[in-house]
């Protein structure tokens, strides 16, 4: 059983894994390790560990500032691996890549998948990834044993929803609304027909995200989905504890805020297991 399987079949006491995202080096690496560290150890159960770049398409502004700060502070694409090797040693927890296509074909597929396999990656997400270009990646990743997950959006066909399942590995990720990452204040409910239509051409897990901004929206997503991504509210609890005066404050602050928060979100999600 592979460590992301594994990851959704443990869930016992709440609806639905939980999947966080923050990007490596932000706001600098040894913070952004000890993040994903407090994560996990407060309720995570896979993470996405993001590879900054200075043109994440389908970021909005919050995860877009965050890439920033972490190429300011000297990000460099073997970085994303360092993070993943170090977390691998503390974690039996799924731990997914995510990256654009532009700096990992820069690097090198091979290499890349190689490292990814090396470092102890789980998976890859690669959102900018189009289904019909996506064959020769997914052959490399199958090579190495890293599942490509694929992101299915509202807009999507039928055909190239049931396609896109049929090749999936890891679990499908469904994007929730149009447009770029961001916190919503409310969830559209298409995103039920969505999963609901998703699930009837696959049998892996289905998770969503875009647009999960806190407590709320998880235990909404939770009533239906396997799995909860949440990215730019993570993100937003780090921009906002770089406004205290000095290094040690910040730093305590983004601790205690990602970790109040994982609890807020997996509190809601045991909500529904316990109401189900």
């Amino acid at each position: 059983m592979t460590r992301i399987k594994s990851a959704f079949e443990r869930q016992t006491a709440r609806a639905a894994a939980l999947i966080p995202f923050l990007n490596t080096g932000d706001p600098d690496f040894d913070t952004s390790l000890e993040l994903f560290r407090t994560v996990l150890r407060t309720g995570a159960d896979i993470v996405e560990i993001g590879a900054p770049y200075s043109d994440p398409l389908a970021d909005g502004p919050v995860i877009q500032a965050s890439a920033v700060r972490s190429l300011r502070a000297g990000f460099q694409f073997p970085h994303v691996f360092e993070m993943t090797s170090r977390l691998r040693r503390d974690t039996d927890k799924g731990l997914v890549l995510f990256s654009y296509f532009n700096p990992l074909l820069q690097y090198g597929i091979d290499r890349f998948f190689a490292d990814a396999v090396s470092s102890g990656a789980d998976g890859v997400i690669i959102p900018d990834l189009p289904f019909e270009e996506s064959a020769l990646v997914r052959q490399v990743a199958d090579r190495q044993g890293i599942e490509l997950i694929p992101l299915v959006a509202p807009t999507s066909s039928e055909e190239r929803i049931a396609k896109i399942c049929e090749e999936a590995r890891g679990f499908v990720y469904c994007v929730s609304s149009l447009g770029v990452t961001g916190e919503r204040a409310k969830m559209s409910e298409r995103v039920q027909d969505l999963v609901r239509l998703a699930r009837s051409y696959t049998r892996l897990p289905i998770a969503v995200g875009f647009g999960v901004s806190g407590a709320p929206q998880a235990r909404f997503i939770a009533g239906f989905a396997d799995g909860v991504i949440v990215g730019s509210a993570y993100v937003r609890r780090i921009e906002e504890s770089l406004e205290a005066p000095d290094q040690t404050e910040r730093y305590a602050l983004a601790i205690d805020g990602v970790s109040q928060f994982t609890k807020e979100l997996t509190d809601a999600i045991s909500d529904v297991s316990a109401k189900s």
